[in-house]
């Protein structure tokens, strides 16, 4: 079994052919997605697409490029939102200096936000951290001083010391299709010091497809491709790596349901 625990099936790439693209996933034994909100004003369009799928799940929240348009959106609005059976997280938040789509100071109190969400929730909080490893760290640190939160560092293309941090405090790490990346040794390295129980693989389709299909659209499918060399970095098995991740993955995301469980608060015999 297999998890993809961030990808955006909304994103237009994915409207004309989403039936096959959730099916070759299957196929591909992904038993779980988590398709990841970028907006709360286009909240209904993620959570329309989880509803649509039994093995599709989501996540509310505002990502760091669009934090400047959605500061009206409060903690409680999040929690209110994150109530649905199929809403299993809070995010993507975090801090972006590479493409500083959005003001720093806008993100920053996005990321507050979304934290505190997930503080009252108990939901893993999606974190997008690039090129701000420092700035991350701190506000992680300052935040987890005022009461502790579950969250993953997504698509983690960072430093060493931010992997750390993550993982002192609690934290997992999640790594995309730039692992497999030929000039991506030093990511490897850092993915060969994670503890085993904080491993987490993910596609962030329709971007960065691994290798070898990289320069094409991604899709859940090739989360497989992602967790093969995962598993070489740390020297287990395939069938291991499929297990650690899909364990950690419902460990974190504790709201998704197991392949053959009901949902959350709702009714077996309604089955």
């Amino acid at each position: 079994m297999l998890v993809d625990s961030h990808c955006h099936l909304d994103f237009p790439y994915f409207e004309p052919q989403r039936d096959e693209v959730v099916a070759r996933a299957l196929d591909a034994g992904v038993e779980r997605i988590v398709t990841i909100s970028t907006r709360v004003k286009q909240f209904q369009t993620v959570l329309a697409i989880a509803e649509a799928y039994e093995q599709v799940f989501c996540s509310v929240g505002t990502h760091p490029h669009n934090a400047h348009e959605e500061l009206d959106v409060s903690a409680d609005d999040l929690i209110r939102l994150s109530a649905h059976p199929k809403v299993v997280a809070i995010g993507e938040a975090g801090l972006d200096y590479f493409y500083d789509k959005a003001p720093r100071d806008a993100q920053a109190q996005g990321l507050r936000t979304h934290i505190a969400a997930a503080r009252s929730t108990g939901l893993p909080l999606v974190i997008h951290a690039r090129d701000a490893d420092d700035d991350m760290a701190a506000i992680l640190r300052e935040e987890y001083r005022q009461g502790g939160f579950p969250f993953v560092l997504h698509c983690f293309s960072s430093g060493r010391k931010l992997a750390e941090t993550g993982i002192d405090l609690g934290g997992y790490v999640s790594f995309s299709g730039i692992l497999t990346f030929k000039n991506a040794q030093s990511l490897r390295d850092v993915a060969r010091r994670v503890p085993p129980e904080r491993l987490l693989v993910e596609t962030d389709a329709p971007y960065l497809a691994p290798v070898p299909h990289r320069g094409k659209q991604n899709e859940p499918a090739f989360v497989a491709h992602t967790a093969a060399v995962l598993a070489d970095v740390t020297g287990v098995s395939a069938d291991e790596i499929g297990r650690i991740t899909s364990e950690n993955f419902f460990r974190l995301f504790s709201k998704v349901s197991l392949p053959g469980q009901p949902l959350e608060g709702e009714n077996p015999a309604s089955q």
